[in-house]
């Protein structure tokens, strides 16, 4: 797995009312299969950064470097992850959507195959090979994209709020499946969310963003054993220092 070191990248964008500050100034380092979060409020360029790191977006200035190689644009060293259902291809089944990268790669049948199949019985959808994205549920259909992003084997996983339409029931659970995968895989996972408890976690450290001009304020190590129970006493706690830093109320609830 890759460490990532992001240098002074700052981007613009240009709007018919001018320019927009995206990101300003940003600059961090993360560790070769560490796991980091990325909240802030909205417009703080959460998504941006991501999109950065990702290649799809050029930096006005800095650099970001994936184990010493500048980024210039997306490479399969990065998979990505996005909040829409409408990542996948609904006229291939499951299987068929997690083979996609490896045909890009040139991988033939049936080692494609084989690996296909290993990243879904990875994320729990082994009996679901043939099942066409209409067919699963919100929750399943997020669980092919991570084994679609997953199976060409990419150093580090970019994951730009998941699962943030599903339902509270199935966003827990699929936190818990992705804090399995990524034990079992140890990739690099940079995640972005607007949920404080979702960053508590799933994270190693958070790095909290600022809104206008798009900068770090903060980065906050999670000291938290793993699993983490999400109703004990050192977890809240993390969840409201997180949220102080965030300039929310401590004395209510995360979301």
């Amino acid at each position: 797995m890759q460490p990532i070191a992001i240098r002074d990248v700052s981007l613009n964008y240009d709007t018919p009312g001018g320019k927009v500050q995206g990101v300003t100034n940003v600059s961090i380092d993360i560790d070769a299969s560490e796991f980091v979060c990325i909240v802030g409020p909205s417009g703080c360029g959460k998504s941006t950064l991501l999109n950065i790191i990702a290649g799809f977006l050029t930096p006005a200035t800095g650099q970001i470097s994936i184990g010493g190689k500048p980024v210039t644009g997306h490479g399969m060293d990065r998979g990505v992850v996005f909040q829409d259902f409408a990542q996948l291809f609904p006229w291939r089944t499951a299987l068929g959507n997690v083979s996609f990268g490896l045909e890009m790669k040139g991988v033939a049948n049936p080692e494609r195959d084989r690996i296909a199949r290993e990243q879904l019985r990875l994320v729990k959808l082994e009996k679901f090979t043939n099942s066409f994205p209409h067919h699963l549920s919100g929750g399943m259909q997020q669980r092919v994209a991570i084994a679609r992003a997953l199976a060409y084997n990419p150093s580090v996983l970019l994951m730009d709020e998941p699962f943030a339409a599903l339902d509270a029931m199935t966003r827990d659970d699929m936190q818990r499946l992705l804090a399995d995968v990524w034990k079992e895989t140890r990739k690099t996972v940079i995640y972005v969310t607007h949920n404080v408890a979702e960053a508590v976690y799933l994270a190693d450290r958070v790095v909290v963003m600022s809104a206008h001009p798009g900068t770090v304020k903060t980065v906050m190590k999670i000291d938290l054993p793993r699993p983490r129970d999400p109703l004990s006493v050192e977890f809240l706690d993390c969840q409201k220092q997180l949220m102080a830093h965030l300039g929310h109320n401590t004395n209510g609830v995360a979301h």
